[in-house]
């Protein structure tokens, strides 16, 4: 025994030596994901108390550990949202809604949507003032509770007129939308609103920057609409190119201000292959520190119209897991961070909560050990 003891000890060592080289080595594109992988959960300052902590409690117990959750109207329900994420050990992303009334003077009247879309704030009536005040109360609230936010996103698809009432509506539609800023209606507001939102960046950052438990999160721009051209020519509604609209940012400054850029990503039904065209396509501008900045898909989704219990989620998990394939592409070359699903339960086509359980395309969604299928 002490013969077969002493052969197996020099083997023990060789072994212990071979796995720590192996666990050293640098992580291969299949290995390598984005930093957070999450889910959305907007608007829960709509909903009770109770039905805030049930739907948290659901997200916690799945696995889930990041969140994407909205400062909106009414601020306070928003906060204690916020604190129950919090207390069940989520990490949170924080948009923050600037259709908020609040951040206006009182007399700044939306644009209309023509009864097909919902009236929306002009960015370039964005009260600066009124915008700094509002957040430093909330902010103030949220660091007195001691809740740790971990990255904030002030804005949502500011590049889609559903979101930025500088640009327009068309009260009928069937007209050719704009392809660049040239084409804009009102190029002059659009050009202020742009101005105004740098502003808030630059207004978000500082407000963070002096609370206790805030001040080192990440400040990431609005996530970025994908429409398309022919949907925005088919709706009436303007909009500009992602990579485009990210270029009259970074001439006003943004670069300075943010640690990356939101984009939201929704290729609709296509084969693997095209799904990867599509996201690459879309994800160009996204580049390592150092040659520009990251990307944080804040919302990505693909549909399933199936409503019937028990749900098949086949077709989708296997088009979730393709998207995924290319994410973790970009996440190896330093070029995406984050991924936020979209969404818990809200939109009948796209939740992941059905049937009173995470569905199998929502646990490939948005588990963040794995990448196709293959565990890390």
């Amino acid at each position: 025994m002490t013969a077969v003891a002493q052969t197996h000890a020099p083997l023990a060592c060789v072994l212990a030596v071979f796995w720590a080289f192996v666990q050293a080595l640098p992580a291969g594109a299949d290995d390598v994901l984005p930093d957070r992988i999450g889910i959305n959960r907007v608007n829960l300052a709509w909903l009770s108390r109770a039905d805030q902590e049930r739907v948290l409690t659901e997200i916690a117990a799945s696995g889930i550990t990041h969140v994407r959750l909205s400062l909106s109207r009414p601020v306070d329900k928003s906060i204690d949202a916020l604190d129950m994420a919090d207390r069940l050990g989520l990490k949170i992303l924080l948009e923050i809604q600037l259709g908020n009334k609040d951040y206006y003077p009182a007399d700044a009247r939306p644009r209309s949507g023509f009864g097909r879309i919902w009236d929306v704030q002009r960015l370039s009536d964005l009260d600066l003032d009124l915008y700094r005040a509002q957040l430093r109360s909330a902010l103030a609230r949220i660091d007195g509770m001691g809740i740790r936010i971990d990255a904030v996103e002030p804005g949502n698809e500011i590049n889609y007129s559903a979101y930025n009432g500088d640009l327009a509506v068309y009260e009928k539609p069937g007209r050719r939308t704009p392809r660049t800023v040239s084409d804009v209606a009102n190029r002059a507001a659009f050009g202020h609103g742009l101005d105004a939102y740098v502003g808030a960046v630059r207004i978000t950052r500082e407000e963070l920057q002096a609370t206790a438990h805030s001040r080192d999160a990440l400040l990431i721009s609005a996530g970025l609409s994908d429409v398309s051209t022919g949907e925005a020519d088919h709706r009436g509604m303007e909009r500009l190119d992602p990579g485009a609209f990210l270029s009259l940012l970074r001439q006003r400054g943004m670069d300075a201000l943010v640690d990356g850029y939101g984009i939201h990503v929704y290729p609709g039904r296509k084969d693997e292959a095209a799904l990867a065209r599509y996201v690459t396509t879309l994800l160009d501008f996204c580049q390592p520190e150092g040659e520009g900045k990251p990307c944080w898909v804040t919302e990505w989704g693909i549909a399933n119209t199936a409503v019937s219990c028990p749900v098949d989620d086949r077709e989708r998990e296997v088009a979730i897991r393709a998207v995924r394939r290319t994410f973790a592409e970009f996440a190896d070359a330093g070029r995406l961070k984050a991924a936020f699903y979209y969404d818990w339960d809200t939109q009948p086509v796209y939740s992941v909560w059905r049937c009173g359980a995470l569905s199998p395309a929502g646990a490939a969604a948005t588990d963040a050990k794995t990448v196709g299928g293959e565990a890390r």
